[in-house]
């Protein structure tokens, strides 16, 4: 049998990518740390953009720490503010872990709070070209309040290009 071995940091900084998505998906992202320490590889190499899990795996790759929900966040229609505009976002949402965000260091700001429970829902960071958010953008299942964060990412990506790195 074959074994498969997951890429590392070069081998996706080989390909030359515009940007690094970290998408969702499930489980502890404490115990995948061979994730978060590619990520953290790549901080600062190439623009990265996380959503659920992948928001948990920069938080752990900028040195933060995570924890399970007492209660997870699971659905539609959960309200997070985005602290950077003041607006509310209604959104669609399926993790029971979070990012402590008190657990990061100064060069991380949250962007998003979660209003039911009050957890961090984004982060940024304030030097590199990295941000996420907890819950799915992607869903949009009514409204389309968070389909700007794709936009943000393009933007990041088009003012941070591979050929200056």
């Amino acid at each position: 049998m074959r074994r498969h071995r997951l890429p590392r940091a070069k081998d996706v900084l080989a390909a030359r990518p515009d940007g690094v998505f970290l998408s969702n998906g499930p489980g502890d992202p404490a115990g995948a740390p061979y994730i978060y320490e590619t990520v953290r590889e790549l901080l600062g190499k190439v623009p990265i953009f996380g959503i659920c899990l992948g928001h948990q795996m920069l938080g752990l790759a900028c040195g933060g720490t995570t924890y399970k929900l007492k209660f997870g966040h699971r659905g539609a229609n959960q309200p997070v503010l985005d602290l950077t505009t003041g607006r509310i976002e209604i959104t669609s949402q399926n993790h029971g872990f979070a990012v402590d965000i008190a657990s990061l260091p100064d060069t991380v700001v949250q962007t998003h709070l979660n209003l039911n429970d009050r957890t961090s829902e984004g982060l940024a960071h304030t030097e590199l070209p990295a941000f996420s958010v907890q819950y799915h953008p992607e869903a949009s299942p009514g409204p389309h309040d968070a389909a700007y964060l794709f936009a943000r990412f393009i933007k990041l990506m088009e003012e941070h290009p591979v050929s200056t790195r």
